[in-house]
């Protein structure tokens, strides 16, 4: 990541209270208990509320969804309380771009906690939804678009969507669109909307196709990064948050079951998220637990949609405690009753790792991650240790 322009530790505030929010927005926060700002929130949102660009990039849990909610409603509720609402069909002022439905559905969540005291309306058009459903739901006029990158491009291209007065234009968990066929869909949106628009840029990591948006896009934006965010350049060093604790367990000879049994047995108040490699790995365990008289179920691609979507509320809600994902869950996923994650089977990449313990231990509360681990596992595991 370039260095021009970048804010690091840079903190403007440590309470919500000392941000000039309209009063509904204050009302929310002070119903909701929302007291002190995370570190990322600290140092984007005066950026944000002042109308600038910003790229954000901040440790998983650390409030990056909350940073640009608030600006996001702090300048569209000012715009219609000066008499200058939205009222044209299909066409948003504000849009975020999220890379999977889980994500889509989990932001715009976020923003109705406050959009029944600021009375803005949020929509959502995301992947897994049927094309029909997309329509429907941006039919009337509406404040604020939450949407997967492919069924936005589908909708603009139908020209059933307008983007002339799209003011801001926010990229949530960046680095998991980022293939090889999203920058031009980046530069589109960005495109057809309003000439002299606000870009927001959040993400936990930024890889080198990160970058590529951030250098496209971002030239002129403020870089803010908290102190554990990762960065290109910066893999060697790998950071957690501070109440994280982590415990590695050796697999002996491969029974790597009998030690999960174990663990499971062990008290715990919270839920645990379970995380393997593969689909298989998730069925296989998905079974073993099962025999074993454990209350579990499966998050993971190639399920049918309405039973992944059951099974994650199930979670979510607390009527299951046990949840074994692949990577799917490792992005995005905010449950605040998450007090542990497994790593049954470990990852390769230190970016999964990344994201797969930071579903725990989030905006401050504590967390525990438990590895099981193998030979295999020793190159991960040393860096980790360092």
């Amino acid at each position: 990541m370039t260095d021009n322009n970048t804010t690091q530790k840079n903190v403007k505030s440590n309470l919500f209270t000392d941000f000039n929010f309209i009063q509904s927005l204050k009302e929310t926060l002070n119903e909701k208990n929302f007291i002190k700002t995370t570190d990322i929130q600290s140092q984007s949102m005066p950026a944000m509320l002042a109308g600038k660009s910003v790229v954000g990039v901040s440790e998983t849990g650390s409030g990056k969804t909350l940073a640009y909610v608030l600006p996001i409603l702090q300048m569209l509720k000012s715009l219609e309380l000066q008499n200058n609402p939205v009222v044209t069909e299909a066409q948003p002022r504000a849009a975020v771009i999220v890379p999977s439905r889980e994500l889509g559905e989990q932001v715009s969540r976020v923003f109705k906690l406050f959009t029944h005291t600021t009375r803005l309306r949020v929509r959502t058009v995301l992947g897994g939804s049927t094309a029909a459903s997309a329509k429907q739901n941006i039919k009337a006029p509406f404040d604020i678009l939450v949407a997967t990158p492919g069924r936005l491009i589908q909708l603009m291209d139908l020209e059933l969507i307008n983007l002339c007065d799209n003011r801001i234009l926010i990229f949530d968990e960046a680095d998991q669109m980022l293939d090889g066929g999203f920058l031009p869909d980046a530069e589109r949106i960005a495109s057809e909307s309003a000439r002299n628009l606000q870009l927001g840029l959040f993400s936990a990591t930024v890889s080198n196709a990160t970058q590529e948006l951030i250098t496209s896009l971002f030239s002129k934006a403020e870089i803010i990064r908290s102190t554990n965010s990762q960065v290109v350049g910066q893999r060697n060093t790998v950071q957690t948050v501070k109440t994280l604790s982590t415990k590695n367990v050796m697999v002996p000879e491969g029974k790597r079951y009998p030690l999960m049994e174990k663990i499971l047995n062990e008290k715990n108040d919270g839920s645990t998220l379970i995380f393997v490699n593969t689909r298989t790995q998730c069925d296989i365990l998905f079974e073993l637990m099962k025999k074993s008289g454990f209350e579990c179920l499966c998050y993971r691609g190639e399920m049918d949609k309405v039973e992944r979507r059951a099974n994650l509320k199930l979670f979510r809600d607390g009527k299951i405690k046990l949840l074994i994902s692949t990577d799917l869950a490792s992005r995005g996923l905010d449950v605040d009753h998450i007090d542990r994650v497994i790593n049954y089977h470990l990852p390769q990449q230190i970016e999964n790792y990344l994201h797969r313990v930071g579903r725990t231990a989030r905006a401050g509360r504590e967390g525990q991650v438990i590895n099981l681990v193998t030979d295999r596992d020793k190159i991960l595991i040393s860096r980790l240790d360092k």
